[in-house]
């Protein structure tokens, strides 16, 4: 293990054990108690320990140097680079079952941990091209999975990691199985031998009895005449028998209209979509019967490629893995149309901009809307135009896509799903703003609600949105724009893939 992975200070606690030290933000952090620290839970497990001494480095700026050569074609671009900060200044100070009151600028010290699988279905590899390098990271990071509920696949762990895990009691972790038949999975997963530390980490059923005291939230992406028909039975049957797995996940497989040199894979068809379901639901029957859970959640998705009405609010228990695409619509409709007024003291004219998948729904459910006098209200049905028509889903519409289905002048409102935009941020995946999509169209642009009711205000009343958007769960950790070690940390905003 190097000697230590330096993680920048973002703030210090006023009165705190490491504000009385004279730790400054800027500062970094190098050692506790002489061991290098890899991510904020080896941090926090270091300090439960009771007694820690935390080894401070205050970086001092180096000089810069000048880039290309002297009097040769080159010397016009020569730039002024800076070489890193050192970190010779050092200073320590101890904490006794005291939190040290310091906030670091990154979850992970020592940088993403990549994947070692070329899966099929991966959306990395069906990105097009143009985008910030940091969208093509292929992350499978166990640490993310525990902080976050990104899904993991388990085959880059090594035997540290597994011990790790069940050492620190990392639970509960997100684990993408998509079948429980060893050789299907290699056959779709396509893991790469010299990426895999432990070879006994890609047997999936041994990683799921090793991991028998953490609790796992497991999900399949289904691929058609792949993992589905009785191999969806077999899996489910084996996810069920293993007291540590919580629940499943199914969701059908995301496509895009770039797969240069990928293998011919396509999306369910309707009555393929319907026997998923079928299947689904009978397993589902069985164990709320038996178990008092359902177990099994298919995603919305294949609910609407199947053309099948969703299940209620309550069979969703909970919504555990809502942000997995499971239940995502059912939650916006729980919250019903607040008291709509008889007509508007302005005509407005707006359009709710959304994926193909979804506009017959929405448009269903803000009908009421259209009996308020000075209100024109247009679902449409936005076309991706960056990932290509076969994605239908919302989350993934673009600001290119926005700019060829709206035309200038033609609303005095556009709300776009809040899912397309980065979080905190009014950006969208190809980093076009809502500020510019206004300037552009001339007219007001939103993002939607959470909820049925949050858009009707959103509509009626111009409140801001609470909606769910990307980047708020472990992409957000890739979203830095730092650079720990040799990866750079940004964010990708597609969970349900790995």
């Amino acid at each position: 293990m190097p000697e230590y992975f330096p993680a920048p200070i973002k703030t210090v606690e006023a009165g705190s054990a490491a504000a009385r030290a004279g730790v400054r933000p800027g500062d970094v952090l190098l050692r506790v108690n002489g061991a290098a620290v890899t991510d904020v839970l080896a941090y926090r497990h270091l300090l439960s320990q009771g007694k820690a001494t935390l080894e401070i480095a205050r970086p001092k700026e180096a000089p810069r140097a000048m880039t290309g050569v002297p009097g040769t074609s080159q010397d016009h671009h020569r730039l002024q680079m800076a070489a890193p900060p050192s970190l010779d200044d050092t200073f320590t100070f101890d904490v006794e079952w005291e939190d040290p009151g310091l906030e670091f600028e990154e979850v992970l010290f020592d940088g993403i941990h990549l994947c070692a699988n070329k899966c099929d279905f991966c959306y990395v590899h069906q990105m097009p091209r143009g985008f910030r390098k940091s969208l093509y990271i292929m992350d499978d990071d166990y640490r993310l999975s525990f902080l976050y509920g990104s899904f993991v696949t388990l085959t880059n762990l090594s035997e540290g990691d597994i011990n790790r895990i069940l050492d620190e009691n990392l639970s509960p972790l997100y684990v993408s199985v998509h079948t429980a038949n060893q050789d299907l999975r290699q056959d779709m997963m396509k893991w790469w031998k010299l990426k895999v530390k432990d070879q006994k980490a890609v047997q999936i059923r041994d990683m799921i009895e090793r991991l028998e005291s953490i609790d796992l939230y497991t999900q399949i992406v289904l691929v058609p005449e792949r993992n589905d028909g009785e191999n969806i039975d077999d899996t489910v049957e084996y996810l069920s028998s293993r007291p540590n797995v919580i629940s499943a996940a199914v969701v059908p497989i995301g496509l895009t209209s770039h797969r240069t040199n990928l293998p011919d894979v396509r999306t369910f068809n309707r009555e393929e979509a319907r026997d998923s379901l079928r299947r689904l639901n009978v397993w589902r029957k069985k164990f709320l019967t038996e178990r008092g859970t359902r177990f099994v959640f298919p995603s919305d998705e294949l609910y609407l490629l199947a053309g099948e009405p969703l299940p209620s609010e309550e069979e969703y228990e909970g919504f555990p893995m809502l942000e997995n695409g499971v239940g995502m619509i059912r939650d916006f409709l729980t919250e019903a149309l607040p008291e709509l007024p008889a007509a508007l003291p302005e005509p407005r004219r707006v359009i709710l901009g959304t994926g193909t998948l979804f506009a017959e729904a929405l448009d269903r459910a803000v009908e009421p809307l259209r009996a308020i006098e000075g209100l024109t209200l247009e679902v449409r049905a936005v076309t991706n135009k960056t990932f290509g028509p076969v994605t239908t889903v919302a989350g993934l519409l673009t600001g290119r896509c926005f700019r060829h289905a709206v035309k200038t002048g033609e609303a005095d409102l556009l709300i776009v799903p809040p899912t397309t935009l980065r979080y905190g941020t009014e950006l969208m995946l190809d980093d076009v703003s809502l500020g510019e999509l206004r300037q552009e169209f001339r007219m007001d642009v939103r993002a939607g609600g959470a909820t049925l009711g949050e858009l009707a205000r959103v509509i009626l009343d111009g409140a801001q949105s609470s909606g769910h958007q990307w980047g708020m769960s472990a992409h957000a950790v890739k979203d830095s724009g730092h650079t720990p070690l040799e990866i750079e940390v940004a964010e990708q905003g597609m969970r349900g893939q790995a």
